[in-house]
């Protein structure tokens, strides 16, 4: 089976409902599949055996979500909302703000579009056409633009729009053919000016820490007091049986958003202590491993590509084998040029020599896979040295790391110092004080005591009862 055999369901930013996620395995079960994948952007995909649009229609229709099947002519929207409890985070960007910045954008677009918060390391800031970046101006973004026509490098607008405004223009570029049409983007620039948008000149440049890539598997405390759980699958074959189980379980305990990360894998978040006992007995039930080694965590692989995940699996054990470290580094297996680059080392599937596969290390500058330029590290190397080769890399990366001061200016304080939260038990949409609500007219500093009586969650629709200061 190849990709374009996949049904392919779009997962605007990740983000899922429960109710919703279920209604989509149970379809794939139902047209044949025993499990589900999930892709790099955040995307699930399942095979079937027989492709019944009449009941994949019926099951998209009633969640409101896209799918596709037989072609690859759309993109889906990728944000970092699923490291908001797992990294630090812009401390304006609260679920409620993706949330309505994801609702507003109506455009299915074919270029991939990212909307992303600069203080993780989990989600890629560069990897889409379309790249929105967190300034530290409440709900500004900054955008990038990235096609062939730049050479695959970020371009940077000299503007930061205000969030809710993203999906204009997100619209006007997916009317345009930057790439067919060899559009310079100095002329997409002059017509996003042209647009009625609220703009500001940025406060500062783009900075992003060089920060270590998060652990994200198991159990995990969230800062405010709930737990997260993060879900690997070593050959990215999600048993629908087990993924059933798991639905039923957040159902039960009113756990009503499940993340998927780009990393072939997902967190439910907002796990109350008090069922602590009874993820663990169906964690244990499921036979599902929730301490894999980090070398296992961190790699991107094409979906269904079989010499590649054979490729990373004996690479795992070589390195494990040598009880090495890779914390913090991040792998590609690229077999073809038909794959965006994130990672800080790349693998790449050179010419085949008297009938074996050679391969060619690659490392972004800086080990920072935000850098976008790789630089060879060896070429033409055989398998069986991969793993050594790999060691003298993982060596290279630790002697260039420096300690970073700690800096103790106002305004760094100000980044991270924290407002009168209250959160919805339902859906766990949080209400930031210092923020209001824009879209329902609440201003910022509104305290919750002075939100209207019929004020409701602006995720699941349930009213103030239903949230708890945090």
């Amino acid at each position: 089976m190849k990709k374009k055999d996949l049904v392919r369901v779009f997962v605007k930013g990740g983000i899922l409902s429960t109710g919703d996620f279920l209604k989509i395995i149970k379809t794939a079960n139902k047209l044949g599949s025993d499990y589900v994948h999930f892709g790099s952007r955040q995307d699930i995909l399942f095979p079937v055996a027989e492709k019944n649009k009449k009941a994949l229609d019926e099951t998209f229709t009633q969640i409101n979500t896209d799918y596709q099947i037989n072609d690859f002519t759309h993109q889906n929207i990728i944000s970092s909302y699923v490291a908001l409890d797992v990294m630090p985070h812009r401390v304006w960007l609260v679920p409620h703000v993706f949330h309505h910045i994801l609702d507003s954008i109506k455009t299915k677009s074919k270029y991939r579009i990212n909307i992303v918060d600069p203080l993780q390391s989990m989600v890629p800031l560069f990897t889409g056409n379309i790249n929105f970046i967190a300034s530290k101006q409440d709900n500004y973004w900054y955008l990038y633009l990235r096609f062939k026509n730049t050479n695959n490098q970020p371009i940077a607008y000299s503007k930061i729009i205000y969030g809710y405004e993203l999906h204009k223009v997100i619209s006007l570029i997916s009317e345009m053919n930057v790439d067919e049409d060899n559009i310079q983007i100095e002329d997409v620039f002059k017509a996003i000016d042209k647009l009625d948008l609220t703009k500001q000149n940025p406060q500062e440049e783009l900075h992003y820490p060089k920060s270590n890539f998060p652990y994200y598997e198991g159990l995990n405390r969230e800062p405010g007091g709930s737990y997260w759980l993060g879900l690997y699958w070593r050959n990215n074959k999600f048993s629908i049986k087990i993924l059933i189980d798991i639905c039923q379980r957040c159902i039960d305990t009113n756990v009503g958003r499940i993340s998927l990360t780009p990393w072939k894998s997902f967190i439910i978040q907002g796990i109350q202590e008090k069922h602590l006992i009874g993820w663990d007995k169906l964690m244990g039930k499921s036979g599902m491993n929730l301490r894999h080694s980090s070398l296992e965590l961190n790699w991107h692989l094409p979906v269904l590509h079989n010499e590649c995940l054979e490729l990373k699996n004996y690479l795992v054990r070589a390195l494990d084998q040598q009880d090495i470290s890779t914390s913090g580094l991040t792998f590609t297996v690229k077999p073809n040029d038909d794959i965006y680059l994130f990672t800080s080392v790349v693998i790449e599937f050179d010419e085949q020599t008297q009938g074996e596969r050679q391969y060619n290390i690659l490392y972004s500058t800086g080990f920072n896979p935000n850098a976008g330029e790789y630089h060879t590290y060896v070429a033409n190397a055989s398998r069986e040295i991969l793993p050594a080769l790999l060691i003298e890399l993982s060596h290279l990366y630790y002697e260039q790391l420096e300690e970073v001061p700690v800096d103790n200016s106002p305004s760094r304080k100000e980044e991270v110092s924290q407002s009168v939260k209250h959160q919805c038990s339902s859906c766990m949409t949080v209400y930031d004080e210092q923020y209001g609500d824009p879209a329902a007219d609440i201003a910022p500093n509104t305290s919750f005591e002075q939100l209207p009586a019929d004020y409701i969650c602006p995720t699941c629709g349930d009213d103030k009862s239903h949230y708890s200061l945090i």
